[in-house]
């Protein structure tokens, strides 16, 4: 017989793949929008590609992923925990291609993100997840992460935080995209993503761009999401404070209530 939280968690999974459905939708729509606009102006343009992740998942995760928000009485909220960002403007530069790999696959990499809520350090996979980890030293590199807001936080089913999109939209990405890596990491036993762990948000197989989520508690996502990074302790009592602080909707699945801004993200080699 199927427990209710067994059950609870089906049916987060279920509105994932919805939503994702949906987005995908949505996304194909709007470039199809902007490609004839192009056409008018005699203008080419390189549309982004929209990553998510999770959700209760959801854009999974992700994804992957911009909330879907409900229109509902607004609930209340808690004091915001996090600083006021630094002074600054996300960067809307984009790429044709993957960056070419410049990343010692044999070396230890940190990711650090300096939030307005704390520093949240990640221990990166440069050997399991190379072309994850290059891209990442490449865009930090960039600054494109700088004076970016973590868009989405799911406390439903799913435990996640996703960031990485400068137009803290849902759909944004750095132009190019790149392939899944290290799903059968050792850390994912039975479905279940670890409190701790770091992964691409997507918006299906292989389109890999700048969204990632953090999670916060361990969450059940089929093994889609490249694991690429883990969370130090200190950074996790800074994802808990976030998710303390609840989310934008009262259902689970919205934007922080905390002012969540990267301020800066740095890749190093150590």
């Amino acid at each position: 017989m199927v427990s209710q939280e067994q059950r609870r968690r089906q049916l987060a999974r279920e509105k994932f793949l919805r939503q994702q459905q949906r987005r995908t939708d949505a996304r194909r729509k709007s470039r199809t929008r902007n490609a004839v606009i192009a056409s008018a102006l005699g203008v080419v343009l390189i549309g982004s590609l929209a990553l998510y992740t999770t959700g209760v998942l959801k854009d999974d995760g992700k994804t992957n992923a911009g909330a879907e928000v409900t229109e509902s009485a607004s609930p209340s909220k808690a004091p915001d925990p996090c600083d006021k960002p630094a002074a600054g403007k996300a960067t809307t530069e984009t790429w044709k291609k993957e960056p070419a790999m410049t990343i010692d696959k044999s070396a230890d990499y940190t990711m650090s993100l300096a939030t307005t809520c704390g520093d949240i350090d990640v221990a990166l996979k440069a050997s399991a997840a190379p072309h994850t980890v290059n891209s990442f030293n490449f865009l930090a590199g960039k600054g494109y992460f700088d004076h970016t807001k973590c868009h989405r936080l799911t406390t439903n089913g799913i435990y996640v935080l996703q960031c990485g999109d400068p137009t803290a939209s849902g759909s944004g990405g750095p132009g190019y995209q790149f392939k899944d890596e290290n799903l059968k990491d050792k850390s994912l036993k039975g479905n279940v993503y670890p409190a701790g762990t770091v992964a691409m948000a997507n918006s299906g197989p292989h389109t890999n761009g700048s969204q990632f989520f953090l999670v916060y508690q361990d969450s059940q996502l089929p093994p889609s999401y490249t694991p690429f990074g883990t969370v130090s302790e200190s950074g996790m009592a800074v994802l808990k404070k976030i998710a303390e602080a609840g989310e934008s909707t009262g259902a689970g699945d919205g934007a922080p209530n905390a002012t969540v801004v990267v301020n800066k993200a740095t890749v190093a080699k150590s």
